[in-house]
């Protein structure tokens, strides 16, 4: 089957191209060379070894712990080599028509267990709540810096030859003074189909999926995990809160361990189905509300847009006609893909 697929919130054309699947190094072959015995010695990231990262920010933690001090379940620190820094200017640089901004922001680490632990699939339901409950934390406290737009929280676990990959089950959420271009992209598609059909076209993708079931891999009362009409990557899978809103910290109150014990399948199924793969996730959500004037041109983000978690298995190559022309191609069709993701025994 040889198939163009439109993505219905942001426009972008995927090809389904099942015969690639058949072809040799279609998939990356992962590399767990890294995860040798001694680096548990020299991890940095275990408990004990506290004062040889950068300062901590927040930490989930017993009662009567210290600050950089063992006793910790999550643990949010600076990271060593920020892309962003929080002590330079946002004032523009004109070159021309070239304009600079100096990198502000903010780029922390979140240490997802004590325990020296590679993949986030490997923690129980309860340890990956205390992880959202440290994404919530600071994202509600990085809100209040009125320079920043924007949060991502991301995880890279990636073991493929070409990324060197630290073996401690680790994410990252790194704060920015605009909105990147990806969410832009998912933020206006938003509005301009609720402008049309006065509805949020996540509402109705959910309902929809829903009514078809071909594509869900999982569910409970409070989400749904499926892998996306045009998926973009083989595998690939998208976890949606059932009830509407548009932002992450705010609207997974209370359903922290229902989100919790969802990605944990997600993680677990993409682990045991498809032989431990590198894989990302990221959180898509509203940018920060700030007033007119100050740079708020998605005022109806409330009614519009609606957050959720993208996760994206390393296993294809991106090729020169992916890259010239912004198409993706999936040797595997969705259906096929969450067919076999759901018969997968965790």
């Amino acid at each position: 089957m040889q198939e163009l697929r439109k993505d219905p919130i942001i426009g972008r054309w995927v090809i389904i191209a099942t015969g690639r699947a058949r072809r040799p190094g279609t998939f990356i072959a992962s590399d767990k060379s890294s995860l040798d015995p001694q680096s548990l010695k020299k991890c940095q990231f275990c408990e004990g070894n506290e004062m040889q990262t950068p300062r901590e920010v927040f930490a989930v933690r017993k009662s009567g712990s210290k600050v950089n001090m063992p006793g910790w379940s999550v643990r949010v620190i600076e990271d060593k080599a920020p892309i962003f820094k929080e002590d330079v200017s946002l004032k523009p640089k004109m070159q021309g028509l070239y304009e600079v901004l100096d990198a502000h922001g903010v780029h922390e680490i979140v240490v997802e267990s004590p325990d020296h632990v590679a993949n986030m699939a490997d923690l129980d339901a309860k340890q990956i709540k205390h992880v959202i409950d440290a994404y919530v934390d600071r994202i509600e406290t990085l809100e209040k810096d009125t320079s920043l737009r924007y949060v991502l929280a991301h995880k890279n676990y990636n073991w493929s030859r070409d990324n060197q990959n630290i073996p401690h089950t680790h994410s990252q959420l790194i704060a920015t003074p605009v909105i990147p271009m990806r969410v832009r992209e998912e933020l206006k598609g938003a509005r301009k189909y609720y402008d049309y059909h006065e509805r949020c076209i996540f509402c109705d993708l959910i309902k929809q999926e829903c009514s078809d079931r071909r594509r869900i891999v999982t569910e409970n009362d409070d989400f749904i995990a499926l892998v996306p009409f045009a998926s973009r990557f083989p595998f690939e899978m998208w976890i949606l809160p059932k009830q509407h809103h548009a932002y992450f910290w705010k609207g997974v109150k209370g359903q922290e361990a229902s989100l919790a014990q969802t990605l944990k399948e997600v993680l677990a199924r993409l682990k045991e189905g498809v032989n431990d793969p590198a894989y990302h996730f990221v959180i898509h959500t509203g940018p920060f509300s700030r007033k007119k004037g100050e740079g708020c041109e998605f005022d109806t983000i409330e009614k519009d847009y609606h957050w959720h978690i993208e996760v994206i298995p390393r296993l294809t190559h991106t090729a020169g006609f992916e890259k010239g022309t912004g198409f993706y191609i999936c040797p595997i069709p969705p259906e096929d893909a969450a067919g076999y993701l759901r018969e997968v025994e965790i």
